[in-house]
């Protein structure tokens, strides 16, 4: 799976894309057929940074979640929980699905 970090209106050191690479990687843990991350960092507001991620499931499917926040890190983290309950209901869905 490809975790892809990217900026808009500047830079994040290296130190700062590997503490997101490392809370993103978590999303992987509840749903094994994602094919790829991409996470959005905004810095048009220096002081209230906006987090964008992107998942791509199989078969076409994407998962998105947003949030803008003074902390960068506390943004990151309250995307990966709305990540989590999206893909969860994702699961389910396709859980009920197959049981037919």
């Amino acid at each position: 799976m490809q975790i892809n970090i990217s900026t808009r209106h500047g830079d994040i050191s290296e130190a700062t894309k590997a503490k997101i690479t490392q809370k993103v990687e978590k999303i992987q843990r509840f749903f094994e057929r994602l094919t790829s991350i991409d996470v959005t960092v905004d810095l048009s507001k220096p002081d209230e940074p906006e987090i964008t991620v992107v998942v791509k499931c199989e078969h076409k499917h994407d998962i998105s979640a947003a949030h803008r926040s003074n902390d960068m890190f506390g943004a990151v983290d309250l995307v990966v929980a709305k990540l989590e309950q999206q893909i969860k209901k994702h699961k389910e869905k396709l859980q009920e699905h197959n049981k037919d």
